[in-house]
């Protein structure tokens, strides 16, 4: 058996994930078409939700918390008068009943109820971890973990479809917004109960939709090798580009590369986060913060190995 040849890859990719597959499952099959070292997904999405999934290679692991942090956008349909298990299509029935006949106007008033700073309780069919363990685990022992209310904001929802049974949202959210508890809260608060049928991640940290890959696209594309592979790297500050940017000469690059802090020359807000750049070739160094007048090193990449 051929031993399997890893090679340093760094940069971020966007996959489309297909319906089925686990974030996990998804990110080790695109790991495996770039050969890549390391890799890591940010923010992951139930086997029966597609969309949007950044993965991460190599240095560009070491920013992934911010693409975890950041604020997303879905497109869902929530399944109205059937409560299941699980909160969505993959859980077994619990309730039946029928879906009253509301009004447009009347509909928008009850989902204004979710637009905004609300609060939620996380689903226990979830990943959040309770003494090590996921919540799922417990949730398929029956037994029932007392979760405590999150604050999320929801800064769009809009009804871009409906049906006598069904609504398909469009949902702008913060980070730790459960798609699937909005669903069940809609239900509860017609009355008759809703699950999701269907939940697609359109977008995530402002990346463009259009840069998503499916799966069988990365499968065609790696027919041509690594380079054609690697053209569909984005950079790694890509996961940063919110942050202000610095410049700096070879003799400040040298002198955070080795820990030591900078003279602050900028105007930026105290504590704030910077990426740092070479004036020279513009090389990506990491991410410095501004601590009065100074720019202490944060979190700093490899530069031995950096590409991309």
């Amino acid at each position: 058996m051929t031993k399997r040849t890893w090679r340093p890859v760094h940069g971020v990719v966007l996959l489309n994930k297909p319906l089925g597959l686990s974030s996990n499952q998804a990110l080790q099959k695109v790991r495996r078409l770039f050969q890549a070292e390391k890799a890591g997904h940010t923010g992951a999405l139930d086997p029966l939700a597609t969309g949007m999934l950044p993965l991460c290679f190599g240095e560009a692991t070491k920013f992934s918390q911010f693409l975890l942090d950041a604020d997303k956008r879905y497109i869902t349909k929530v399944a109205l008068g059937v409560r299941t298990t699980t909160g969505d299509a993959e859980g077994d029935v619990l309730t039946t009943e029928p879906v009253p006949n509301l009004t447009d106007e009347a509909l928008e008033s009850i989902l204004d109820r979710f637009r905004g700073e609300i609060e939620q309780v996380p689903p226990m069919y979830s990943a959040l971890k309770h003494e090590g363990k996921p919540l799922y685990e417990y949730a398929r022992q029956g037994i029932v973990i007392e979760r405590k209310r999150r604050e999320v904001t929801i800064s769009d929802l809009t009804v871009i479809e409906r049906t006598e049974n069904s609504l398909t949202l469009d949902i702008s959210c913060s980070k730790g917004t459960y798609i699937r508890t909005i669903g069940e809260d809609v239900g509860e608060a017609l009355g008759c109960g809703a699950h999701l049928s269907a939940l697609h991640r359109v977008s995530s940290a402002g990346y463009d939709p259009q840069d998503m890959l499916t799966l069988e696209e990365f499968e065609a594309i790696a027919e041509g090798g690594y380079s054609e592979l690697d053209k569909h790297l984005l950079p790694m500050d890509s996961a940063v580009m919110h942050l202000n940017r610095v410049e700096l000469s070879a003799a400040d690059a040298r002198d955070i590369l080795f820990g030591r802090a900078l003279a602050n020359g900028t105007e930026f807000e105290e504590e704030s986060l910077v990426r740092l750049f070479a004036q020279a070739d513009q090389r990506f160094f990491g991410l410095g913060q501004i601590r009065g007048e100074f720019i202490k090193p944060h979190r700093l990449i490899n530069t031995s190995e950096q590409q991309g």
